[in-house]
């Protein structure tokens, strides 16, 4: 099986997700070849990795991401919900986690946001990376297609990808109207079919979040350039080891 690892917020299923400590560890794994990354901004407009639009779930902090400086995101304790042992981590800039990753793992970055909630997201992100990353070790995602946009007027070349949950019958006309070349999609909608459809459109698939053994057995059997977007990167020994893709029928779905 080739197909990609993909850390969904680092390896977020033992460390904090979307922190530094949690992308460390997933660059730690060998078969980690991406990271998957949530990217939202302060209310002084820096891009901060953080998924949930509000602090409660993953932060001691409470309110809306959106409005907090980045001075007070950073008094922040990011890690404690997790484990203790994680006390005391903080919500990473965009720019620390190019610098922590730059040359050694490629970056799925999600653009969270909804409607007009961050009309600068984009322009903020491609300030971080451009001329600073090659286009190819990085790919833009969103669900907000308006983001996708957005990044398309900035700069043309620069690889996108939208983020779907379904399977619409008109997907692959709406990949081509944005201009995207990457379809992030919920793994219960990956078939044959559109794998099939996919990759006569040229477009690379990542499936999500796929925290099963036998589920990235499934899925890899479908097409080996899928990429496979876990929480538990330890999945992937066991999953594809010699001794189970001995016993292992593929998966026949159309």
């Amino acid at each position: 099986m080739n197909n990609l690892c993909v850390a969904h917020r680092g390896y977020s299923s033992l460390a904090p997700e979307n922190t530094l400590a949690s992308f460390k560890l997933a660059m730690e794994q060998k078969q980690v070849s991406w990271i998957e990354l949530d990217v939202q901004l302060s209310r002084d407009g820096v891009p901060i990795v953080i998924h949930d639009y509000r602090l409660e779930r993953t932060t001691n902090g409470k309110g809306n991401v959106r409005d907090h400086t980045l001075k007070e995101l950073k008094k922040l304790d990011a890690g404690s919900w997790k484990s203790k042992d994680y006390s005391g981590e903080r919500i990473p800039t965009l720019a620390e986690v190019l610098e922590l990753t730059k040359g050694k793992v490629r970056l799925n970055i999600e653009l969270k946001t909804v409607g007009d909630m961050y009309p600068n997201l984009a322009v903020a992100v491609m300030r971080e990376l451009y001329g600073n990353w090659n286009s190819c070790d990085y790919v833009i995602t969103s669900f907000e297609q308006k983001a996708l946009q957005q990044i398309k007027r900035i700069h043309p070349g620069i690889p996108t990808g939208l983020i779907i949950n379904a399977s619409p019958p008109d997907l692959a006309r709406q990949l081509e109207q944005l201009g995207c070349n990457f379809l992030s999609i919920g793994y219960p909608h990956v078939t044959k079919s559109l794998i099939k459809e996919m990759n006569s459109k040229k477009i690379t698939v990542m499936a999500w979040t796929i925290d099963s053994s036998r589920i990235l057995r499934n899925i890899a059997a479908i097409d080996p350039n899928i990429m496979l977007c876990t929480n538990k990167p330890e999945l992937w020994n066991k999953a594809f080891s010699k001794k189970m893709l001995k016993w292992f029928k593929p998966n026949s779905s159309k």
